[in-house]
């Protein structure tokens, strides 16, 4: 038997014990998870791809963002699966390979809404001030920017990092543990810290998307000429929102998957693993769709260079909902 790791980077001590599951039952959960890896890393590699082969994509501020969005979220879903699969063969492993692990997820997990902000910032200054986009969205910025991006995701946790490291002797660092977050960073005030720093940083992006729809919405009302534009921006806004609302759902799932538990802990495993599945893959499938697909000049070179033509398995009905 085997046991499910199902942690998010923002669980707590509140997270109930992990139950082990039947052999069975662990085939089925990680058959599921590494099926739709292989899935989305299909689509993002594709997706890469076709970012680096084309020139006119890395020289434009706006596919510069959303190719850093989709790299960070592979190298998130690739980590957490490795954790994931590590869970069910090893069952504990060592701290500084769990630190590892982690520190990676955390990192990336955080960066995928400042990028989103980011995002729509870029869509409010091309609708609203056109002739200075070029001007105020140059590449250096946008790299300056995806810099400033890191260094807001790294250090909170580098911080914790280092309050671990002289807190705990050195012989813990070589012993084997459950790699769940609370297991490595013990230290109850990096939680309160942790939980003021998120409120802190989802407020930032919940209310930046929520500026920027808002500004875009009067200025198509302006801007007749611009009303086209707008409305794109306006849906691209709306679905970032969405992105951002399923990785807000990481920071209660913990305490939801608990008062789950109490009322019905014959499904507390089951319902942690749907949690995962719901909060921490499927925004990252979200990702492509947005600027890769409902993209028109993208996905017109996508189609070209995907290995096996994504025109011809994409259904009309889909085509109208997600078009740009």
């Amino acid at each position: 038997m085997s046991s499910t790791v199902l942690e998010a980077p923002y669980m707590n001590k509140t997270t109930p014990v992990l139950a082990r599951d039947l052999f069975s039952t662990a085939f089925l959960k990680n058959f599921i998870v590494v099926s739709i890896w292989l899935g989305i890393s299909y689509i993002n590699c594709t997706v890469i791809i076709t970012f680096f082969r084309h020139q006119m994509f890395y020289q434009d501020p706006r596919y510069i963002l959303f190719i850093h969005m989709v790299i960070s979220d592979a190298i998130q879903l690739t980590v957490s699966i490795m954790l994931f699969i590590l869970s069910y063969v090893l069952y504990t492993i060592n701290v500084s390979v769990c630190c590892f692990f982690l520190l990676v997820t955390i990192f990336t997990t955080r960066n995928t809404p400042i990028n989103l902000s980011g995002m729509a910032l870029e869509r409010y200054i091309a609708v609203s001030k056109p002739l200075r986009h070029s001007q105020i969205c140059t590449v250096r910025r946008t790299y300056f920017l995806i810099g400033f991006i890191w260094f807001l995701c790294i250090t909170p946790e580098t911080a914790d990092l280092f309050i671990t490291l002289s807190n705990e002797p050195i012989s813990f660092f070589y012993t084997s543990v459950f790699c769940m977050r609370h297991n490595i960073f013990k230290d109850p005030r990096q939680t309160y810290r942790r939980q003021a720093f998120d409120a802190l940083y989802f407020s930032f992006v919940f209310f930046t998307l929520v500026y920027t729809y808002l500004r875009i919405m009067w200025a198509a009302k302006a801007l007749s000429t611009e009303r086209v534009l707008a409305q794109k921006a306006r849906k691209t806004i709306l679905l970032h929102g969405v992105q951002l609302l399923m990785c807000m759902l990481s920071y209660v799932s913990s305490s939801v998957e608990l008062a789950i538990n109490q009322i019905s802990p014959g499904y507390a495993a089951e319902i942690r693993f749907a949690t995962y599945l719901i909060v921490f893959m499927l925004p990252r499938f979200l990702s492509p769709i947005i600027y890769g697909i409902r993209d028109e000049k993208f996905y017109q070179y996508l189609k070209r260079d995907s290995i096996c033509n994504v025109g011809r398995v994409r259904p009309a009905s889909i085509l109208r909902i997600v078009s740009v």
